[in-house]
């Protein structure tokens, strides 16, 4: 099973630069989407195009227009598909969406960024708690979680261009790291790392001073993989030729 995980920025933005023709191309058999921007009316030539490739498709968006938002699209269908997480700050920005399969469980995740400021931040510090409480619940229900999305967290110094220069920036914070490492220590594995320990792969670039070119960029997107899947694991990369977002799409695939 290949699953690929991607913020698009707006799925009608990223429509217009060819997206479509690259989900035919890459053929994923599960699709995480954040940052869809839409709603499923606003869409209908692009959902037609999904169904043309075989997906089944699920969305989730923000209430406010033009915001936020998650997606899934898979060629499996799936037996229970869940939206939101039952915290309604959350869900009002229709930030989880989970899909429930045979054996496992896809969840897209797009976590807040404290990046405009102090009311943010807390309000992704009161996300990032709840977010761990409602895992280690539902993981007694659905113990192989695969849960893909942007993070707006760099993990380690590894995972970010300037380490030094961005100490103090959200998404780079020590709370926002130590709050990572023991999510991934409460039962995960951080895919792309299992597979390859090199720096300078990112999968966020700001669109200021041609940071993409440069590759001055930070890795906030991942496919976290429950432990218990960890034999099931095959391969995963960051495809970062896709350009149609400040974000590029994160591949897992594993045998299950």
């Amino acid at each position: 099973m290949k699953l690929i995980t991607y913020n698009v920025n707006g799925i009608r933005s990223a429509v217009s630069k060819n997206w479509v023709d690259w989900l035919q191309a890459a053929d994923p058999d599960i699709v995480c989407l954040q940052e869809i921007k839409a709603s499923p009316d606003q869409l209908s030539s692009i959902l037609s195009a999904v169904e043309a490739l075989g997906y089944e498709h699920y969305w989730y968006p923000a209430q406010k227009k033009g915001y936020s938002g998650t997606a899934i699209l898979t060629k499996v269908s799936p037996k229970h598909v869940e939206y939101g997480c039952g915290e309604c700050d959350y869900d009002f920005e229709g930030r989880i969406l989970r899909a429930d399969f045979d054996g496992f469980s896809v969840m897209s995740s797009y976590f807040p960024s404290g990046s405009s400021g102090d009311l943010r931040q807390a309000f992704k510090y009161r996300f990032l708690d709840d977010f761990q409480a409602y895992i280690d619940k539902l993981k007694q229900e659905h113990p192989n979680l695969i849960i893909s999305g942007d993070y707006n967290i760099c993990h380690k110094p590894i995972d970010i261009h300037n380490p030094r220069s961005n100490a103090k920036s959200s998404g780079f914070l020590p709370a926002e790291r130590e709050w990572m490492e023991n999510f991934i220590n409460s039962g995960f594995i951080d895919s792309f790392r299992h597979f390859n320990e090199d720096p300078h792969h990112y999968t966020w670039w700001s669109f200021r001073a041609g940071a993409r070119a440069k590759n001055l960029g930070w890795r906030i997107d991942y496919n976290l993989v429950s432990e218990s899947l960890r034999g099931a694991l095959k391969r995963s990369s960051i495809l970062n030729l896709a350009t149609h977002s400040d974000h590029c799409p994160v591949l897992v695939e594993l045998d299950v």
